[in-house]
């Protein structure tokens, strides 16, 4: 799937240096890029979305010594 990035100046400079350092192209390193944070930027909205329920009470949380106890992990 095709798509269009507008980067900043600084970033393309250096993203253009290290495709022509290894002669591997742009594309490459952007989608490696992406596909090494994909998973962070998820679970960062993952997060907030938890947090805003639980905020609102719509969520529960259980705590750690309780849940430490359920698991045989207790001191």
């Amino acid at each position: 799937m095709p798509i269009s990035l507008r980067l900043p100046a600084d970033v393309e400079d250096r993203l253009s240096a290290l495709a022509a350092l290894t002669g591997r192209s742009k594309t490459f390193y952007a989608t490696e890029a992406i596909v090494e944070h994909i998973d962070d930027l998820e679970d960062a909205h993952l997060s907030n979305e938890i947090l805003a329920r639980i905020r609102a009470g719509a969520e529960t949380t259980v705590p750690l010594t309780d849940l430490l106890a359920e698991y045989g992990l207790a001191d």
